[in-house]
């Protein structure tokens, strides 16, 4: 392999900061999303087992009824939570979950609901220590392992976060959103031979995964291989929507290279992938 030069190196650092936040918004995976805009941590739904809907959105004000009726519903509470989220709002579902685990407080479903909440809105250091709550060390769940990590990559705590990963992949060994996000951290730190690697390993493991193609598209295509990006990013994929894909991928690698500070994000399908 070429050595890189190093200004080709500076400007992969340049561009690696600048698109931190905005693959940050994809790169945080779970298993499940509910469209383009969640950015959930690797919780996946399995915390929100007891889901019944496809869309929580429709659901919405019979949620909301649910909870006023009776605010011990757990079910009704994560639910209602997931439908604001859905919607955009995502502080007022974290006042519902805060509220659900004063009520419940042994509830481990909705306390790692309430830190993945936390997530969504910003609230990284604080969606960590509630996570850590979610679990035990000896009964661990790996999503909320690789849900910590998420949150301590937004705190640029990015050697901790690898940790949790770790942790999370002695669990399940090779599971792809774990790996998005491990190849992820490795980005902010600059990293993006590592990235690229962890971001192959899970795309191996799941190919149709359209954010984790679209993490190695945006690592590859950092590194100045703009076509093996543009190639990845269309493979197996209908004509428009892999043309719209390529896009979407160059209007974000031009924003980041002039530097443009925005959190525009690639418009990349959920992933369909069950538990």
């Amino acid at each position: 392999m070429p050595v890189k030069s190093s200004r080709q190196f500076s400007r992969a650092s340049r561009l690696a900061g600048t698109v931190s936040s905005a693959i940050l918004l994809i790169g945080l995976a779970a298993c499940q999303t509910s469209g383009p805009s969640d950015i959930t941590g690797s919780l996946g739904d399995k915390a929100e087992s007891s889901a019944t809907s496809a869309d929580p959105r429709r659901d919405l004000d019979t949620y909301r009824e649910r909870v006023r009726a009776n605010p011990k519903d757990a079910d009704a509470a994560l639910q209602y939570a997931k439908g604001l989220r859905a919607t955009g709002q995502r502080a007022q579902a974290v006042a519902v979950l805060e509220q659900a685990t004063l009520a419940q407080p042994g509830n481990k479903a909705l306390i790692a609901g309430y830190g993945r909440a936390l997530a969504d809105n910003g609230n990284f250091q604080q969606a960590f220590e509630v996570l850590g709550r979610a679990h035990t060390p000896e009964d661990p769940d790996w999503r909320i392992l690789s849900a910590q990590g998420a949150a301590l990559d937004q705190l640029d705590r990015h050697e901790e976060a690898r940790q949790y990963y770790a942790s999370a992949l002695k669990i399940v060994p090779d599971e792809p959103s774990v790996l998005s996000n491990l190849g992820l951290s490795y980005l902010l730190a600059k990293d993006l031979p590592k990235a690229e690697d962890a971001l192959r390993r899970a795309r191996e493991r799941a190919p149709g995964d359209m954010r984790v193609r679209t993490n190695l598209a945006v690592v590859i295509g950092l590194q100045g291989r703009q076509s093996e990006a543009e190639t990845i990013m269309k493979a197996d994929l209908p004509p428009q929507e892999g043309a719209a894909n390529v896009a979407a991928l160059k209007k974000l690698l031009a924003r980041k290279e002039a530097g443009r500070a925005d959190t525009d994000k690639i418009p990349v399908a959920s992933s369909r992938r069950a538990d």
